[in-house]
């Protein structure tokens, strides 16, 4: 029984870690994108800014669910926590820069496209920009694997 509990523990803390890193990329995605991000998803009900965030949010998992394997280490929990920490910051900065470099390079501003939202469907370039994301995890969960 106390095994469980302890799991349970470690399971909170690593589902904190990886919060954290959740909030800062929430944080990092609002800052690219115009507008104030909570406000366009929550009270305006912009699909596309919802499909970026959750295609963000999804790549953040990938990127967590990696760094936590890659923690497991003879050097205890703390230092498991601490980098998988480090290594979620560091996908939150991989997907920022790469999402600032791909739309530096497209037509138009790439954050302005994003939210082009018809009241219908979003605009392709917040599908792209959120398997953007989903890509550049896959890519960041390999490299700390």
């Amino acid at each position: 029984m106390a095994e469980i509990f302890e799991s349970a523990g470690i399971a909170l803390l690593y589902g904190l870690v990886g919060f954290v890193v959740m909030v800062v990329g929430f944080i990092a995605l609002d800052l690219v994108t115009p507008g104030k991000l909570f406000h366009v998803v929550w009270t305006e009900r912009n699909r596309g800014a919802a499909v970026l965030l959750a295609g963000q949010m999804i790549a953040i998992g990938l990127v967590i669910e990696q760094s936590i394997r890659a923690s497991e280490s003879e050097l205890g929990l703390g230092y498991g926590l601490f980098s998988t920490l480090l290594y979620g910051l560091a996908g939150v900065v991989v997907m920022t820069l790469i999402s600032c470099l791909v739309g530096w390079l497209t037509p138009g501003r790439m954050g302005a496209a994003v939210l082009d939202d018809n009241g219908v469907a979003p605009h392709p370039a917040a599908w792209v920009q959120a398997a953007m994301y989903i890509g550049t995890a896959f890519m960041v969960g390999a490299a700390v694997s």
